[in-house]
């Protein structure tokens, strides 16, 4: 993959080095059951979380590519504190290695989120280094394993694609400068949550899903794969709005994605985009991380459907009359 132009050469060496790792990570999921049993539980994270052979793979085989590149250290999903590689190392790197890994057995896309920061001045890497907020970052990345390969990243200067060429196995540039379309009638939830969502939430999907004759004069459809990376794709390419916020569930008050290394990325990459990402108001990249596993509520896509979101935090559950589908007797009533 040709970064000469879009970074300078040690940020570039560290793209590349995340490149070059998930093109075996690629052929190992494009295997799929021959490959053994990806999907098989092995263990639980630091955060609790189920790990399959798949995430434990991905995270050994992206630990192994970043010692490649001038990474001093770097933090995963899969380990509780920050490994050290490279005590010259210029950047830190902050990753989910296998994100939607619920999805391994059914053919689904899923992927691995990377986020480059600056290494501190001398040698070592404390978890205090990592904290730094997402408007701090150096680069981003994310790679969709489905169909194609696909690696999208910014140095921020603009998002672009990079597509994995099956027959060569090298990553070719195929979207430079990118931008997330507006106007598009779609948004991503997990609508069978809905019962524990805010005000601000219900009602923003209760307008939506009144089409024509509602608030918002326009037919919407909904979309949830239960991969982020693979909605964002989506997103990034068809347009529309992400919503994985906090509800009222044990264990979800703070939302369920983590911040350092799954929503700070992707934020980058959608504001690089064009797009917008917030919690609900707060703008992600400008939130401080308090931990290397802290959650967030996470929100994105084209920015004036981001902005119209935030307007139902800001005005205190604006709402019309409740939609059908959320009626006494609708169809996600049961």
């Amino acid at each position: 993959m040709e970064l000469s132009r879009h970074a300078p050469a040690d940020l570039a060496a560290v793209l590349m080095a995340v490149a070059d790792a998930a093109i075996p990570l690629a052929a190992r999921i494009a295997r799929g059951p021959l490959g053994g049993a990806l999907g098989a539980e092995v263990g639980a994270n630091s955060d609790g979380d189920i790990q399959k052979a798949l995430d434990v793979f991905a995270d050994q085989i992206f630990e192994e590519g970043l010692r490649k590149a001038p990474v001093r250290a770097f933090v995963s999903e899969e380990r509780e504190a920050p490994t050290l590689l490279d005590p010259s190392g210029s950047y830190l790197v902050a990753l989910d290695p296998l994100d939607g890994s619920s999805n391994i057995d059914v053919n689904v896309t899923i992927g691995s989120i990377v986020s480059v920061l600056d290494a501190p001045a001398g040698g070592g890497a404390t978890t205090q280094d990592f904290l730094q907020p997402g408007n701090r970052q150096r680069a981003a990345a994310m790679i969709t394993y489905g169909p194609h390969v696909a690696l999208v990243f910014t140095i921020g200067a603009g998002a672009h694609v990079a597509t994995l060429d099956p027959r060569t196995q090298v990553f070719r540039m195929t979207r430079i400068h990118f931008h997330i379309p507006e106007g598009r009638a779609e948004f991503a939830i997990n609508a069978s949550n809905a019962r524990h969502w805010s005000g601000p939430i219900r009602a923003y999907v209760d307008d939506c899903l009144m089409g024509e004759p509602g608030p918002r004069g326009r037919e919407f459809n909904m979309r949830w794969i239960a991969s982020l990376v693979a909605d964002a794709y989506r997103i990034m390419t068809r347009g529309g709005a992400y919503l994985y916020p906090d509800d009222a569930r044990p264990g979800y008050a703070q939302g369920r994605l983590r911040l350092l290394y799954e929503a700070n990325p992707i934020a980058f990459l959608v504001e690089q985009a064009g797009g917008l990402a917030i919690d609900g108001i707060n703008r992600i990249l400008d939130i401080p991380p308090k931990g290397l596993h802290l959650r967030t509520p996470l929100i994105f896509g084209a920015t004036e459907k981001v902005e119209r979101i935030r307007s139902y935090f800001i005005d205190g559950h604006r709402s019309a009359a409740r939609a059908p589908l959320f009626g006494k007797r609708g169809l996600l009533r049961g």
